[in-house]
């Protein structure tokens, strides 16, 4: 049980915006030291000097989490300075949407970069650092908060590139908190898993490659990015809301974090349907409209 976070360092990637920002500014307020990681320069360089005024020690380094590179001289710097961080927040994420078949190598080996290797790399290179630090002092604690998406617990279609990026993180870290159960009783995990939340991941193509910038997106990729975007700016719950969760998780050693715990009827049925062997069901089952309406549009009718 975590309850007093004065004095102690977190790493967040993915700070300049959305739930990194939020945890961060939390984190301030709590008199935390903030590593920020982003990759986009300018609302890194904001962040921080919100995050120093409010009188935080602040390390603050644009990285892109998918090289492994940049992310092994990020875990020297922050040791540097702060020494092992207690906790790691492994949040940068970018969206993607369209038919499976239809997304190009590229396409993948973004999403996958920075949704996927980017967590590994923030457990690789952190865990083993904390692990250390709790080994030398039995009082030590941490923790690492691995965020994930409902789309790693579900597989909404049209959007199979993020749902596989994002099941991966939810099996990853299911298997990162028994690994460090066998370890120790002194550094814990949660795994975040928002729904629809309003954040800065519709706009990922800020961030794309400059080699990807230039491709055309598909069809399908033009209606799953217009579904998206319309479903996260109506979300209700906001960031704010689910960091102050994520902070509440890692006080009450709590695992599992959902911004919308109402979806959890769909990982029910989802979970029923596998065991017992039943074909997955219509995910639009409560609203045959946007099925109807989605299928409109891919098969060409308007």
């Amino acid at each position: 049980m975590i309850q007093d976070f004065h004095g102690t360092t977190a790493v967040l990637t993915g700070a300049g915006s959305g739930f990194g920002l939020e945890c961060a500014r939390i984190g301030a307020a709590r008199g935390m030291n903030l590593v920020l990681v982003d990759v986009q320069q300018d609302a890194l360089d904001k962040a921080r000097a919100e995050m120093e005024a409010a009188g935080a020690q602040v390390l603050a380094r644009k990285v892109d989490v998918a090289d492994a590179g940049q992310m092994e001289q990020l875990a020297k710097d922050v040791k540097e300075r702060f020494g092992a961080p207690h906790f790691v927040f492994n949040n940068a994420g970018v969206g993607a949407g369209g038919l499976v078949w239809e997304n190009t190598v590229a396409d993948w080996e973004w999403v996958l970069g920075v949704d996927l290797w980017g967590v590994i790399h923030g457990v690789r290179l952190f865990t083993p650092m904390m692990l250390e630090a709790a080994a030398k002092d039995p009082a030590w604690r941490g923790h690492i908060v691995n965020t994930a998406s409902m789309a790693g617990l579900l597989t909404p279609p049209n959007m199979g590139i993020y749902n596989t990026a994002k099941a991966a993180v939810v099996s990853l870290t299911e298997t990162l908190y028994q690994d460090l159960k066998l370890i120790t009783d002194q550094v814990g995990a949660s795994l975040l898993c928002p729904y629809f939340v309003p954040t800065g991941i519709t706009s990922s193509e800020r961030n794309r490659p400059g080699a990807l910038a230039a491709d055309k997106p598909t069809r399908s990729q033009l209606i799953g990015q217009a579904m998206s975007n319309k479903a996260v700016s109506s979300g209700k719950v906001t960031a704010v809301e689910v960091a102050n969760q994520v902070f509440e998780a890692i006080s009450a050693n709590q695992f599992y974090v959902f911004s919308h715990p109402k979806a959890l009827g769909n990982v029910r049925s989802r979970m029923e349907n596998i065991v017992s062997l039943t074909n997955p069901a219509d995910p639009f089952l409560e609203r045959p409209e946007i099925g109807a309406r989605l299928r409109a549009q891919l098969r060409g009718a308007d």
